[in-house]
């Protein structure tokens, strides 16, 4: 199960639908070890596309190198769907690499600023998708 704090699930749908119509995508980083998502970090989506995402390997590289010297790991793995159901697709099943992550998928498929969103939340090991409960607190 996911548990997240409401105001980062904000931050998240906002960065998603700022980036609409090309995908959104970020971490959220937490301390070493506890699975508490805490450190919102919006990144570029290099390929700026409305279909797939990339990171920049410059700024994966950069933001690693800051998680290991602040003792954080990526908690939270986002990125949206803009014209699909929030459910990870073949290539993103593909690039997931950090099986103790939680992969968060938002759908701004059938929104505008204000409309619906799907948020979903999903473990993917070794090519296995796996939803998950996703509990929204106030804090922790």
């Amino acid at each position: 199960m996911l548990t997240i704090t409401q105001a980062l699930v904000d931050q998240i749908v906002a960065h998603a639908r700022k980036d609409h119509p090309d995908e959104a995508c970020g971490v959220v980083a937490g301390p070493a070890g506890t699975d508490r998502p805490e450190r919102f970090i919006p990144m570029l989506n290099a390929a700026m596309s409305p279909t797939f995402y990339e990171f920049d390997s410059g700024d994966l590289l950069k933001l690693y190198r800051e998680m290991d010297d602040r003792d954080e790991e990526p908690v939270v793995i986002y990125h949206s769907h803009t014209a699909t159901e929030a459910y990870p697709s073949r290539t993103d099943i593909s690039y997931a690499n950090e099986p103790g992550a939680h992969y968060v998928l938002v759908s701004t498929a059938d929104t505008d600023d204000a409309g619906p969103f799907q948020f979903r939340s999903f473990r993917i090991v070794e090519g296995e998708v796996t939803e998950e409960q996703v509990e929204i607190v106030e804090a922790y």
